[in-house]
């Protein structure tokens, strides 16, 4: 995206408020509810928080990874369930992480190009709800039976002869395997640290300051103008998330197996969890929030959606997406107060550090003169990351951005970089300031 003058833009974009559930671990306390349930938890959350007249919402922008095969679109399915106008379009959107950032993007480019007033962006995950698919096999031989309407009860008897269990009945499990090079993305994050020579030590500590901040924030009330409680099925009510362990410590943490690798340094401590839980966020022009006598909290100066080859260093994408999104909004690192990166793994944001302070990265990859900069691990995530407050995959960049506008508008600061790696190899940044 090139950056513009939005201080003049008359349709200027702005966040003006957003919300999570809580982030829960995966086959816990929000089992029973799938991504759409989740998403439509977040929006009428948000909705009962800010008041939000649902006849002023124009569109809802919907992120998810793990995406139900009844209602792909769940956007939509999210507009209808949680009782919006139908007249309301709603969109999904899949890539991978970024999911939710690239939403939140979207309806910023929206509104400025004059298209919408108000958008609802975000995006949910349920990876309780994933689906057990069966094998390809059970479905070519099934398939053509089940849907034909000639089919009879002779069909499927012959059909039920054809089939053999060892290899027709056993469900697949579920993987977040990559589809090219065959990684699981701790895989892919265990070559990483042994390519850039990242310890054991250094991913413990990351985890631990992760740990540490998430549950400071909680206490000192960080979280609470941004978490909405979630009500179960059975009448019950989910307030606070689960994952964070204000009681590790370094020891701990040292303690723990490998968990991708024999001998390999990434464990279940310095990774990020399998968790539920969605985010969502308000944006609108600024004209249209003063109509409303809503107060922005931050506006998007910048961003950048980049790749690079998986079979390479697959999660290593933010050290390119993060100078591209200062440069086109005109900054450098001494520009910027706070920088905010997804932790999928401590070695891959410690690599992603790295790069950025390497001069021969620089020089060879990105085409510049010296090293973007150094940034020190305890400068960064200053309110934990996910591998603290878990990763519903694409809940997460709608919830970095909810809470790095929280920040902008409530201290000094005026300007933070996001970074966020995905599968594939994908990635993507974006700088905010304070309005």
């Amino acid at each position: 995206m090139a950056a513009k003058n939005r201080e003049t833009n008359k349709n200027r974009a702005v966040v003006v408020s957003g919300v999570r559930t809580p982030f829960v671990r995966a086959f816990g306390k929000l089992m029973k509810m799938d991504t759409i349930a989740l998403g439509m938890a977040a929006v009428r959350g948000l909705l009962d928080r800010i008041h939000v007249d649902p006849q002023q919402i124009d569109s809802v922008i919907w992120g998810g990874v793990i995406l139900p095969g009844d209602a792909a679109n769940i956007g939509r399915e999210i507009v209808m369930d949680a009782g919006l106008p139908r007249t309301i379009e709603g969109t999904t959107v899949s890539r991978a992480c970024t999911s939710s950032l690239y939403a939140i993007t979207l309806a910023v480019a929206a509104i400025e190009r004059g298209e919408a007033d108000v958008i609802l962006a975000g995006g949910s995950d349920s990876t309780s709800n994933a689906e057990i698919k069966m094998p390809q096999s059970f479905v070519h031989k099934v398939a053509p039976v089940t849907m034909s309407s000639k089919s009879g009860p002779s069909d499927y008897l012959r059909l039920i002869t054809r089939l053999r269990p060892g290899r027709d009945l056993i469900p697949r499990q579920p993987s977040v395997k990559d589809r090219t090079t065959g990684l699981l993305m701790g895989e892919a994050a265990e070559r990483m640290a042994s390519r850039n020579s990242i310890s054991r030590e250094d991913q413990d500590a990351f985890a631990f300051q992760s740990h540490q901040r998430a549950a400071q924030a909680v206490d000192m009330g960080r979280f609470q103008e941004e978490i909405v409680p979630v009500y179960l099925p059975n009448g019950r009510k989910v307030e606070t998330d689960d994952v964070i362990r204000a009681d590790t410590s370094v020891e701990k943490l040292a303690r723990l197996k490998p968990a991708f690798q024999k001998g390999g340094t990434l464990t279940a401590g310095n990774s990020s969890s399998l968790t539920d839980g969605a985010a969502c966020t308000l944006i609108a022009s600024e004209s249209k929030a003063k109509a409303m006598g809503w107060i922005p909290k931050a506006a998007f100066l910048s961003w950048s959606y980049d790749a690079v080859d998986p079979a390479d260093q697959m999660l290593l994408g933010p050290a390119f997406s993060m100078p591209k999104a200062m440069s086109r909004a005109g900054l450098s690192l001494k520009d910027i107060d706070i920088v905010d990166i997804h932790e999928a793994f401590a070695a891959q944001v410690l690599c992603v550090l790295k790069m950025l302070g390497s001069e021969k990265f620089a020089r060879e990859r990105l085409g510049l003169d010296r090293a973007v900069g150094e940034i020190s691990p305890e400068s960064i995530n200053i309110h934990g990351g996910s591998i603290a407050l878990g990763h519903p995959f694409a809940a997460t960049g709608a919830r970095m951005v909810n809470t790095m506008a929280n920040e902008l508008a409530h201290t000094e600061k005026s300007r933070c970089l996001l970074g966020i790696c995905g599968a594939g190899g994908v990635s993507a940044a974006a700088v905010m300031e304070a309005v």
